[in-house]
């Protein structure tokens, strides 16, 4: 059995990029860890290069993402990439005379490569493996001519798993445009057209948001003067059906909140705290949160209360704009990254979540973020938020026609993820098969001598 360091030369001309002019740098970033291929290096100045701009790789060298091991940021330098500087962040897997690249290549693709350095990882903030650690993974090579037969067939066999594999993200892709599209339909009241017909004398939506307008002001006990709602800039919204009416967020809401602006003391138990990141377009998720003391929680929810069928919608980080209802009765806290919506009784909170879920809605929101580094959404941004509103026996009937397509959509797609686990799984199959010397029939001839 060899090591890797075996196959491999010792060292790598770690001299840097050129003195002048620019150059092609190749770091973590540039690696697309499902493709295994170099898909975004960057051209860079002389005078800009980072300190970790080092490695003088060539085409066939093999780069290993020391960071993070699990991911398998993997790639074999190409010949157009010739000249091009790695960052040390990679190991560089340079094989000896007698070895395959793509037999290298390949090798590290091996869950059982995956799984060493998984568990050899050093550091928490940021976990990675050294050098030696790389080196040290054993790996029998067989001769040159088996390697490459070894090599032909895994790649005919990954050709036919990727073209299936890509039939299937095509179909993932339209499915996706055909939620969107179900989701458009609903907010602009197509799915309902036959429902009007024959339902012409039901309440029109105009009625209902005088009634909730004039209901609010009756009811008005806060200190000052009553202030009416933000209405919506109807200036450039689309025409709705009829018995329909623009309203904004603010009009159908009785409360608009987020969660705790500085971060609090947390603890192993306690109340969860949700941030953006548990905020999933299936519902609130407590696999992974914080918790809270119940002291704590509740001067927390003495302001911002989530409960059951109330919306919460993410307003920073890379989800923007994401929304989902609460479907449990668990007590549960905010942090600010979450906007909570908590709805009039005449307003079906699936319907508002179908409507805030849209193409348009969204748009609006990300759009109200701003372009900066910095986006996020402020309640001011939610109250003003135009709100198609139907009369409430449609918007039930609304629900009953989204749910109906999207539970088809959703056991489309479960399957859809099913088979993509199944084509990973087939490939490590092929993968393991091939590195335990089982996928081409073994030839006699003697194995390679590394060096």
């Amino acid at each position: 059995m060899s090591t890797l360091g075996d196959l491999t030369v010792p060292k790598i001309d770690q001299s840097g990029p050129p003195k002048t002019g620019e150059f092609t740098y190749i770091d973590i970033s540039s690696i697309d860890n499902e493709l295994k291929r170099v898909v975004e290096p960057k051209r860079l100045p002389v005078g800009t290069a980072p300190s970790r701009a080092k490695l003088r790789i060539q085409p066939g060298d093999v780069l290993v993402s020391m960071t993070r091991p699990n991911l398998n940021a993997v790639a074999i330098v190409s010949p157009d990439l010739k000249g091009a500087i790695g960052s040390t962040g990679f190991h560089v897997l340079r094989p000896v005379q007698g070895i395959e690249p793509r037999w290298l290549f390949y090798g590290v693709q091996t869950h059982a490569f995956v799984e060493a350095m998984s568990s050899l990882v050093q550091g928490a903030l940021y976990p990675a493996v050294r050098p030696k650690d790389i080196k040290g993974f054993g790996l029998d090579a067989p001769s040159w001519s088996e390697q490459q037969r070894i090599v032909a067939e895994i790649e005919k066999q990954f050709s036919r798993l990727d073209e299936a594999v890509a039939n299937l993200k095509r179909v993932k892709a339209n499915l996706k445009r055909y939620k969107a599209s179900v989701l458009k339909a609903a907010v602009e009241g197509k799915l309902t057209e036959d429902w009007r017909k024959q339902h012409p004398n039901v309440e029109p939506a105009s009625k209902l948001l005088e009634r909730i307008l004039a209901e609010r002001r009756a009811k008005w006990s806060g200190k000052g003067k009553y202030k009416e709602p933000n209405e919506p800039d109807s200036s450039n919204l689309p025409e709705l059906p009829e018995g329909w009416s623009w309203c904004a967020v603010d009009q159908v809401s009785r409360k608009i909140t987020d969660g705790e602006h500085i971060s609090p003391t947390c603890q192993s138990a306690g109340v969860p705290l949700l941030s953006a990141k548990d905020v999933r377009e299936s519902g609130a998720l407590f696999d992974e949160v914080k918790y809270v003391s119940p002291e704590d929680a509740k001067r927390f929810r003495m302001r911002c209360d989530p409960d059951r069928n109330d919306i919460l919608i993410v307003s920073r980080g890379a989800t923007i704009g994401r929304s989902c209802i609460v479907k449990t009765d668990q007590v549960f806290c905010l942090m600010g990254s979450v906007i909570l919506l908590k709805l009039l009784e005449e307003i079906a909170a699936p319907y508002a979540i179908t409507a805030l879920k849209s193409v348009s809605a969204v748009k609006r929101l990300v759009g109200a973020s701003g372009s900066t580094a910095q986006q996020a959404i402020y309640i001011q941004d939610i109250r003003s938020l135009p709100f198609p509103l139907p009369p409430y026996e449609e918007q039930e009937q609304i629900v009953a026609e989204v749910e109906r397509r999207l539970s088809v959509i959703e056991e489309l797609e479960a399957a859809v993820e099913a088979n993509l686990t199944r084509a990973d799984r087939l490939r490590q199959s092929i993968l393991q098969t091939a590195f335990e010397g089982k996928l081409v029939t073994q030839s006699n001839h003697a194995a390679v001598t590394a060096g």
